[in-house]
């Protein structure tokens, strides 16, 4: 169940990986006429930056499974994780029913995510694990959204164009390929 974690994130996020710079690209005209007072441009993301980003937060997951699988799920950042998880899919519901739209995540949020965290929980307490709560508790959920960001933070410079690198350019009908004498 602790490295279930772990797999139930990498479906979710291997939906992520597929769609979410390509529908921010997308959907950024409509959800700025929808809803005006959010900075979309922040949304918009590379798929390099998206690559980054979901490997780095794979690193947390698997530290979490890893830190559950070693204390029978007795690990208060095991146990903080697969909370956060579970709030994470009902966020990609609520993001989904504001912009009256698919967002990245809400396919799978509702039929892994959810379901897969509802299902561990029971299991810890089935097994006599004691959920942790109160404060302590309450700072390790916390702290997620913080790594979150961090996450995509370290992403951002990681992925950023640097000065002292030439921008690769395409040959025309090559994609993905430099061209000649470039960089």
């Amino acid at each position: 169940m602790t490295w279930g974690l772990l797999a139930a994130w990498a479906v979710h996020d291997a939906e992520e990986l597929a769609t979410m710079a390509g529908w921010a690209r997308r959907a950024r005209p409509r959800l700025e006429r929808r809803l005006p007072m959010v900075p979309w441009e922040r949304l918009v993301v590379s798929q390099r930056h998206v690559n980054v980003s979901i490997g780095l937060m794979g690193g947390v997951m698997a530290g979490a499974s890893a830190l559950g699988a070693r204390t029978g799920g007795r690990s208060p950042v095991f146990q903080a994780a697969l909370v956060a998880f579970g709030v994470h899919g009902v966020v990609h519901l609520v993001q989904a029913a504001a912009t009256r739209g698919y967002t990245p995540g809400a396919v799978t949020a509702p039929v892994v995510v959810i379901p897969f965290t509802v299902w561990a929980l029971r299991r810890l307490r089935a097994a006599g694990v004691p959920i942790r709560g109160g404060p302590a508790a309450g700072a390790w959920s916390a702290a997620f959204p913080l790594v979150l960001a961090g996450v995509h933070a370290l992403a951002h410079v990681l992925t950023r164009p640097r000065p002292d690198r030439p921008i690769r350019l395409a040959r025309p009908g090559r994609p993905g390929r430099p061209a000649a004498g470039s960089g």
